[in-house]
C-alpha cells in the first residue's frame, strides 16, 4: 500500500463518481481504477459499490475513509511543518526520555519549550543509552537518563539525584519505617529496563554488589510501569528512584532504604559539536530548574 492509493481512494469517496475524481486528481480514469483496485486487493475487500448508482462506500470503504482522514491530515501537517522548518520558518528540538524523568522537573521544561509557538518539539521515550546513540545520529538533541555512558562524542551533566527507595506490595512483610539492603536482598527482584545493556537495572545490581549483597532477579520489564505493575502481583520487589513516589498506588508502598548514599541520579545528555542557540538556551533554562535553592 503507498500514499498515492490513499489519496485516490478519498477522492473517489469524497466524489463518488470516478471521472470527477480523476479530473480532480489531473490523472485518466483507467489508472485510477487500477490504482483503486489494487488497494482494495491488498486489503481484501470492496470498499465501494460500483453497482450503485451514484456509487457508494461498503461499511469497510467508511471505516477505511474516516480513519485514512485522519492519517492524511497528520501527514500534511508533517508534512508543511517539515517545509517550514527546511526554510528556517520554524525550529525542531528532539528530546529522549527516560520514563521516570517525567516525575521531576522535565514536564514543566517541556511546557516551557512548548510556549515557542516557532518550534516544534519531539518526545522520544528511551534509555540513557538508546539517548546517546540516537544523540550520535541527530535523532535528538538532548536526553535525560539515569546513567553514566562513557563516550567522547557526548557531554552528560549529573543534575540531581534522588534516592532510592524500596517498591513493595501492601502487606509485604518489610513494610516499616525503613528496610536494608540485605533483608531486600533475600527477596525476588523485578527489574528494568531489561534491554538495552547497560541500563537503570545495572545501577540496581551494583549498588546490592557493592554491598555484598548479591540479588535474585525473578523478573525484567522493559518499562517502569509494567515493574510496578508485576510488583503488585507479587512477583518481586524493586528498586525505584524516590521521585517515583509522586505515582499513588493504593496496591504499593515504598519504603526507605537504611544505607545512606543509595541515590540515581538525573543525567543531561548532549553533542558534544552542537553549539546552537537554541540548545544552549535550553541546557541554560535545565539548570536553573535542577539549580538548588540559596541557602538564607
Amino acid at each position: 500500500m503507498e500514499l498515492r492509493h490513499l489519496r485516490y481512494f478519498h477522492a473517489v469517496a469524497e466524489t463518488l463518481n470516478f471521472t470527477r475524481a480523476a479530473e480532480r486528481l489531473h490523472i485518466a480514469q483507467p489508472p485510477l481504477s487500477r490504482q483503486i483496485q489494487q488497494l482494495e486487493e491488498e486489503l481484501g475487500v470492496s470498499l465501494i459499490e460500483r453497482d450503485s448508482r451514484p456509487l457508494k462506500l461498503t461499511k469497510a470503504g467508511r471505516y477505511f475513509y474516516q480513519h485514512t482522514t485522519q492519517l492524511l491530515s497528520q501527514l500534511g501537517e508533517i508534512s508543511e511543518s517539515t517545509r517550514r522548518i527546511g526554510l528556517g520558518q520554524r525550529h525542531w528540538f528532539g528530546i529522549g526520555f527516560a520514563p521516570s524523568t517525567l516525575y521531576g522537573a522535565l514536564p514543566e521544561l517541556i511546557r516551557a519549550l512548548r510556549r515557542d509557538a516557532e518550534l516544534d518539539v519531539g518526545l522520544t521515550e528511551s534509555t540513557t543509552l538508546q539517548q546517546v546513540e540516537a544523540l550520535k545520529n541527530g535523532r535528538i538533541d538532548i536526553g535525560f537518563g539515569r546513567i553514566i555512558i562513557d563516550d567522547p562524542s557526548v557531554i552528560q551533566e549529573v543534575l540531581t539525584e534522588d534516592p532510592l527507595v524500596a517498591a513493595l506490595p501492601v502487606g509485604h512483610r518489610l513494610i516499616g519505617e525503613q528496610v536494608s539492603l540485605r533483608e531486600l536482598a533475600r527477596e525476588p527482584f523485578v527489574l528494568y529496563p531489561g534491554r538495552p545493556r547497560p541500563s537503570y537495572a545495572d545501577h540496581v545490581i551494583e549498588a546490592f554488589r557493592s554491598h555484598g549483597h548479591p540479588i535474585q532477579v525473578a523478573q525484567f520489564a522493559n518499562e517502569l510501569q509494567t515493574a510496578i505493575g508485576l510488583v503488585t502481583a507479587g512477583m518481586g520487589i524493586t528498586l525505584v528512584p524516590s521521585v517515583v513516589q509522586r505515582m499513588h498506588r493504593d496496591d504499593l508502598v515504598y519504603v526507605p532504604i537504611a544505607e545512606s548514599g543509595l541515590v540515581s541520579p538525573i543525567i543531561m545528555s548532549r553533542r558534544r559539536d552542537d553549539q546552537s542557540a537554541l540548545l544552549q538556551s535550553f541546557v541554560t533554562l535545565v539548570r536553573q530548574h535542577f539549580a538548588p535553592p540559596l541557602a538564607v
